[in-house]
């Protein structure tokens, strides 16, 4: 898997020398113990503790180390939230700079140094057409945030309110992003959340809502979209916006068929629904783009963003959207937390170091050949439903919640953190940091393969 020579040394040394080893099975005595304490005092809420019993204490670049000294390749990376590592010591060394200047560390919406040069680098990564008729409106420290704020700008913009959302949507826990969930579990008992979401089949050729196989629908689930908007019979008033995401993250890493987001982008640019899309999850080089949304080549009148861009996980997100919108007064959208100079300062550093040492191509290039070898190792598997994704976004689909919670317990125990997604928790989910080498990759694979091998031999009679 001979990638970028160049940078290939440089991300070697971002991470633990050390290949995955285990000095105790998980969870840990010492692991084991704060787990324990942590389920005296926090919240039943929980989770990510419930399916990856470890106590991390140390990480750097692509891998993590417990508190009992088992040292990973981390998979999960914060969510997605790691692109450029963790530690990044470029990324580190401008922050402790910064906090010894004394510069002040919250703004509101003050303007400063740290804020322009953020500004300037992520506008630098923008397609030309919000590059040049961009505005950015900084929000609280979630995603959740930034979804809230992107629906009162339309809404405020085009004086409408009702919304086209996609079935296996995720847009965060907030009340107004879980009205736009396609999942339905997390929203049992809340009662009426925002109102006004329509929900439309998303382009997912593993499971086609309407029953129909790639090779003769003509893309029909977008051509529902199409009628929603243009046939005065259809029962939804004319929407505020569509909301999307160009690749679902949480439905399963769900890779929407070739010509279905343009067609969707080309319904709203006609009917004059701004389009807005969520890159939370896909943002900053994650698939091998700047922005999935690139790889149909269009251009969403709003951009949703967060996770990464704080650089090293610190609380960011801001939305970027079409000059013609920025119709709300002042006062509009608030939020204490909005000025965040550390995170600003981290973001700001973090687009350097991807566009410096080319990740974004290296995302590209790693995740075609990792996925390629993951395609012919577990295809032919009968626990393996799909295998899909683009750059180092991933998924691994199997047969049933049992085998994927198997194999998550597997790979934990071989050295490798991977978190479950998609419907029923079927999904194996990769989101690795974009510093993960070819040599961490092949052990990703490898590992995949040891633990399938050995669930098989358990559940698959011979």
């Amino acid at each position: 898997m001979a990638l970028i020579t160049s940078s290939e040394d440089t991300l070697a040394h971002l991470s633990f020398p050390d290949a995955p080893h285990m000095v105790t099975l998980p969870p840990g005595p010492e692991s084991r113990r704060l787990l324990e304490r942590q389920s005296q005092r926090e919240s039943n809420a929980r989770t990510y503790p419930r399916g990856l019993p470890i106590a991390p204490a140390e990480a750097r670049g692509a891998t993590l180390k417990d508190v009992d000294g088992n040292l990973y390749i981390d998979c999960l990376a914060g969510a997605g939230s790691l692109n450029a590592g963790h530690n990044n010591p470029v990324i580190l060394g401008e922050v402790q700079r910064f906090l010894a200047s004394e510069h002040v560390l919250t703004s509101l919406d003050l303007p400063t140094g740290p804020k322009d040069r953020f500004v300037e680098r992520l506008f630098e990564i923008l397609p030309a057409p919000l590059r040049e008729r961009g505005r950015i409106q900084f929000c609280g420290p979630t995603g959740s945030d930034a979804i809230d704020a992107a629906i009162k700008l339309v809404k405020l913009a085009t004086g409408r309110v009702e919304l086209l959302a996609f079935q296996g949507g995720y847009h965060g826990m907030g009340q107004g992003p879980m009205a736009l969930m396609g999942n339905t579990r997390p929203k049992r008992g809340l009662g009426p959340l925002l109102p006004g979401v329509h929900f439309q089949p998303y382009g997912h050729c593993g499971s086609c809502a309407l029953g129909l196989t790639i090779d003769r629908c003509d893309l029909a689930c977008a051509t529902m979209v199409g009628s929603v908007l243009e046939d005065p019979f259809s029962g939804v008033a004319e929407p505020a916006a569509i909301v999307l995401e160009a690749i679902q993250g949480e439905a399963g890493t769900i890779v929407p068929p070739d010509g279905w987001l343009e067609k969707i982008a080309g319904y709203a640019h006609r009917n004059g629904v701004p389009l807005i899309c969520d890159e939370v999850q896909t943002g900053l080089g994650r698939t091998g783009r700047w922005f999935a949304f690139e790889h149909a080549g269009i251009v969403p009148d709003v951009v949703v963003l967060s996770k990464s861009i704080g650089g090293l996980g610190f609380p960011l997100s801001v939305i970027v959207y079409d000059e013609s919108l920025d119709v709300w007064g002042p006062g509009a959208h608030a939020g204490t937390f909005r000025g965040n100079q550390i995170a600003m300062v981290a973001g700001a550093a973090a687009i350097e170091f991807i566009r410096d040492l080319d990740l974004v191509e290296h995302a590209a290039t790693l995740g075609q050949r990792l996925l390629a070898d993951l395609h012919g190792a577990l295809d032919s598997s009968p626990l393996v439903g799909q295998v899909q994704g683009r750059g180092l976004m991933i998924g691994i689909e199997m047969v049933m919640t049992q085998v994927a919670q198997a194999m998550r317990a597997a790979c934990l125990q071989r050295g490798l953190i991977i978190e479950l997604g998609g419907r029923g928790d079927r999904t194996l989910r990769l989101l690795p940091p974009l510093v993960l080498t070819d040599e961490q990759a092949q052990r990703v694979g490898s590992i995949l393969v040891e633990a399938l091998t050995e669930i098989e031999n358990e559940m698959v009679p011979a």
